[in-house]
């Protein structure tokens, strides 16, 4: 490529906000300062919500010599308030968000801006790989990325097509969207991208899920952390509900009646025996699913999933549906649009 084309490619700034990753930002770094796309046309703005570990210190070694990674402190420590921060001092055309915990292939970016300039789309994202690095690190990942365990969530479960969606991850955006969306909502601690990218979509963005933009998320490594991760996940799920309740599926609310059925059939059985039945028939429905799920897995994927598959899925349902019903009572008062909705971005950022 020659200095005259390489200069007239579209400046990418990535947004990275992070927070006590010491375990894997040397690698979710790494792929960024090593993506094919031209090193003078990439600027790096790491938001850092106050890590504990040795997390600011491993980016700041690998910063060294790359004169294109900005660290910025981010006293909010969550992801919106690191994405607004990083926004407001990045100069790119093209805005892209990677997370600390996450690995991107080296086209990632290359092919991002491809799409964005050749396929009129207002946002691009692609599938999403959970890997795991421990026995039960990779049953979890397997789980994740099963339609039992997610629905049809398709950046986890559809690779290999081209797709119009909802919603993606470490999106890539060019800056007219985020300009026409505006901040990142500050009260979304978890799912703030899909709330963000249901606002796009609210306004008639379309958003490209690519076949050849890649990334690899590593799982949870215990199923204690992954029960608070999707917990986390149900309970927010509300929040946006409420924002966008056009862009809610069916898929997002089973989990929760699931729980609901269940909690309001052990409490009826205490009083009247035939609330039983009821109780009965939903533990056998859901576990003959769980089961079934966990087999063809392991029969595809190795046998030596099949201890740890149930545990997984039943966390990741019994935690987000959990979640999503405390979320129902804590936000039952709050059903109206969210504050960033209706303001420039512009203006967000420059008075802070």
């Amino acid at each position: 490529m020659d200095d005259r084309t390489r200069h007239s490619l579209p400046l990418v700034s990535v947004l990275m906000p992070v927070r006590n990753e010491e375990a894997y930002i040397e690698k979710s770094l790494g792929s960024v300062l090593h993506q094919d796309y031209p090193k003078d046309r990439v600027e790096i703005i790491v938001a850092d919500g106050g890590s504990a570990d040795r997390t600011r210190e491993v980016i700041e070694s690998m910063a060294r010599g790359h004169g294109r990674v900005t660290i910025l402190d981010n006293p909010g420590e969550i992801a919106p308030t690191g994405l607004n921060l990083a926004y407001a001092q990045a100069q790119g055309e093209i805005l892209i968000r990677v997370d600390g915990h996450c690995e991107i292939a080296p086209d990632y970016i290359s092919n991002c801006v491809r799409h964005l300039l050749e396929d009129g789309v207002d946002g691009v994202g692609g599938s999403c790989q959970t890997v795991g690095e421990t026995a039960i690190a990779r049953s979890i990942a397997l789980a994740s990325a099963s339609k039992f365990g997610v629905g049809g969530s398709s950046f986890r479960t559809v690779s290999g097509r081209d797709m119009m969606v909802d919603t993606i991850p470490f999106p890539a955006y060019p800056r007219r969207t985020m300009e026409k969306a505006g901040a990142y909502d500050e009260e979304m601690v978890r799912d703030q991208d899909d709330e963000y990218n249901f606002r796009i979509r609210d306004q008639g963005g379309r958003l490209l899920l690519a076949a050849d933009v890649t990334s690899i998320y590593y799982s949870r490594s215990s199923l204690r952390r992954l029960v608070k991760q999707y917990y986390q996940y149900g309970f927010w799920k509300v929040r946006v509900a409420q924002k966008h309740p056009s862009r809610m599926r069916l898929r997002h609310f089973v989990p929760s009646l699931l729980v609901l059925g269940l909690a309001g059939s052990a409490v009826s059985s205490l009083l009247w025996r035939t609330a039983r039945v009821p109780l009965v028939f939903l533990l056998a429905a859901y576990s003959a699913a769980n089961v079934a799920a966990s087999v063809w897995l392991a029969l595809r994927h190795g046998m030596e999933h099949l201890r740890a598959l149930p545990p997984a899925f039943a966390a990741m349902h019994f935690g987000y549906g959990s979640g999503f019903l405390v979320g129902v009572f804590r936000f039952a008062r709050r059903w109206r649009p969210s504050p960033a909705e209706g303001s420039g971005y512009s203006d967000r950022v420059q008075n802070r």
